[in-house]
This record gives structure tokens, C-alpha cells and sequence, in this order.
């Protein structure tokens, strides 16, 4: 069986889990999630210039309703419960856990101790974090000693 550790930031759309569930053809998958609730993960200022690049002035403009902090672990939470719900759903092994602080540090242990093939970051775009090579999958291509694919999520729920 396939290990993968999946380090997201919501909740898996259903194109997310058939995107995840098919990289690797008919062999059996099972999945390690590490959930960051994305209020937690970026600053505002940040998030608001990605919209800005990705053209949805809207949302730059609810930047300040994202739930940050305390307020973020429920969302977390449910989002974490919905995306392994699925990933089982759909015959897949799935595991998870909430982390609120030092991600990475996290992810390098989940991968030791899962015994991980690889790592999916599975995220929005972000685009000041990319460019300076500060994004998820960058600086953990420097920490895991596994294979880092990074993938851009589907950004509205089924």
C-alpha cells in the first residue's frame, strides 16, 4: 500500500479527492491528513494580495471574516471530518489530525512515523509565499527526505 501524508488547509471538494485518489492508478492509498486551518496558516495581508492576483476582488475584500485563532479550530475541525469522510468514501485508508502550530515540524514527524512514500500539499494558491519560496511545499521539500507534490485545491465544495 501507497503512504501519503496530505497537508491541506479546508475541506477536500469532491474533484480534490478523485484529483488525490488517481495519482497513483488501481494501487491502494492510504492517507495521513494534516489540516491547518487556513486563518492560522497566513496573515491577512497576504491572503487579501492573493485574491487580488487571482482576480477575486470579492474575497480580498472578506479577508477579515476568515476565522483566525481559537476561531479557526472549529472550521478546522469539521473540515478535517469532511475530507476523511470522503477519502473513505471513495475506498481509501484515511487518518487525520488538527495542528494549530509549526506545521512542518509536524509534517516530518507524521512522515517518519507513517513511514510516508510522499507528501501532497494541497492548497489555494499562494502567491507572495510561492514566489519567495515560503509556501508548504518548498520548505518542506528541505525537511521530509520524501517526494513533495504540489497541488492547487478546487476552491468550492460539492
Amino acid at each position: 500500500m501507497f503512504t501519503s501524508v496530505l497537508m491541506i488547509e479546508k475541506a477536500l471538494t469532491s474533484a480534490d479527492v478523485e484529483f488525490v485518489t488517481t495519482l497513483h492508478g488501481d494501487e491502494p492509498v492510504a492517507f495521513h491528513v494534516l489540516l491547518q486551518p487556513r486563518g492560522d496558516q497566513a496573515d491577512r495581508l497576504l491572503r487579501a494580495i492573493d485574491d487580488v492576483a487571482l482576480g477575486e476582488l470579492d474575497e480580498a475584500a472578506r479577508e477579515g471574516e476568515t476565522p483566525e485563532g481559537h476561531e479557526a479550530v472549529g472550521f478546522g475541525v469539521r473540515a478535517l471530518e469532511v475530507s476523511l469522510t470522503a477519502l473513505r468514501a471513495v475506498g481509501c485508508t484515511a487518518q487525520g489530525q488538527l495542528i494549530e502550530n509549526h506545521p512542518l515540524d509536524a509534517l516530518k514527524a507524521l512522515v517518519t512515523e507513517a513511514d510516508a512514500d510522499e507528501v501532497i500539499v494541497l492548497t489555494d494558491p499562494h502567491y507572495v509565499e510561492e514566489f519567495f519560496h515560503r509556501d508548504w511545499a518548498s520548505r518542506a521539500r528541505h525537511k521530509v527526505g520524501v517526494p513533495v507534490l504540489k497541488l492547487f485545491s478546487h476552491s468550492t465544495a460539492d
